[in-house]
């Protein structure tokens, strides 16, 4: 098999090639590029044309692992701050931590957004890692209850991502999108 020579390159030796592709696409939608191609995608990362389809399958499924990307990273920031007693108010840090990060890249989130708000090939499981974020937001205490009796953290997932995708159509403002995801939350909690 004949290898794209930047396959080689000793500066990218260890690096995941999907981490790559993700980190390509990344670029290019910050780029402003949301139409990229799949061969522009490949040219990014640095490998061969065939790379980003063998590790991915489709550009549907590249923007749904790099709506995963976005929900680990909202994990991984929610559960390494300071553990707070009140319910309410871990709620709100997870609120308030899941919009930093589609506040750190607006471009780049809107585009993943505008992508996995529309059917693709294969559906995605971003409802699924979502609901993770809020069940640990809600803590060890409510996140039984939550699944048994209300299903909290899935209605907080589905609350977010509403607000979510109205941000990212540019119909509220980052202010209105932060006021809109933590009056949703309080509400689920206060039901």
């Amino acid at each position: 098999m004949k290898r794209n020579k930047s396959d080689r390159s000793p500066s990218l030796r260890g690096e995941p090639v999907r981490q790559r592709v993700l980190d390509a696409a990344e670029r290019l939608l910050r780029d402003g590029r949301a139409e990229f191609s799949m061969r522009d995608l490949a040219a990014e990362a640095g490998v061969s044309f065939a790379t980003p389809f063998n590790q991915f399958g489709s550009k549907a499924a590249i923007m749904q692992a790099l709506s995963e990307r976005r929900i680990v990273t909202m994990t991984e920031l929610f559960a390494a701050a300071p553990y707070l007693a009140d319910v309410t108010s871990r709620v709100a840090l997870a609120v308030e931590v899941a919009i930093a990060v589609m506040l750190e890249e607006p471009t780049v989130n809107r585009a993943v957004m505008g992508w996995i708000g529309s059917a693709g090939p294969v559906p995605g499981n971003a409802l699924e890692r979502s609901q993770g974020l809020w069940a640990l937001a809600l803590g060890p205490d409510q996140e039984e209850a939550g699944r048994s009796a209300h299903n909290r953290p899935q209605h907080l997932a589905l609350a977010f991502r509403g607000a979510l995708s109205f941000w990212s159509a540019g119909e509220m403002s980052d202010e209105q999108f932060r006021t809109a995801a933590l009056g949703a939350a309080k509400a689920i909690l206060s039901a």
